[in-house]
């Protein structure tokens, strides 16, 4: 297994647990009233879901792949804005500005850009 499949790996299963704790944490849920968006919270859950699990299949099917890598880039980049906007840390954001760029290089490499 080279090193690319192991990031698709983890950012597919690190998607996947984060949207599903939106789902069975009170956590998460606060943290989205935090940022005042409530009512997107469990859209953006869904679509965590549905990226990491886009990402596992996209072994296989490579157009997934790309779908959900870029997707998710997208999703971690809106995130990261939304937590400068609310005046988090850096430290605090630093997970999505990661998955942000993760996302970005699985796509570019995705589609030999890379």
């Amino acid at each position: 297994m080279g090193v690319l499949q192991i990031l698709i790996i983890f950012s597919g299963i690190s998607f996947l647990y984060y949207g599903v704790t939106y789902f069975t944490s009170p956590i998460m849920k606060a943290e989205f009233k935090r940022f005042g968006l409530e009512k997107v919270a469990a859209l953006t859950a869904v679509l965590e879901i549905t990226g990491g699990l886009g990402l596992l299949l996209g072994l296989f099917v490579p157009f997934l792949l790309l779908i959900s890598s870029a997707g998710l880039a997208l999703l971690m980049l809106l995130g990261f804005m939304t937590r400068l906007y609310i005046k988090d840390s850096i430290w605090v954001s630093l997970p999505a500005l990661l998955f942000m760029f993760l996302n970005t290089y699985i796509f570019l490499v995705a589609t030999n850009l890379l």
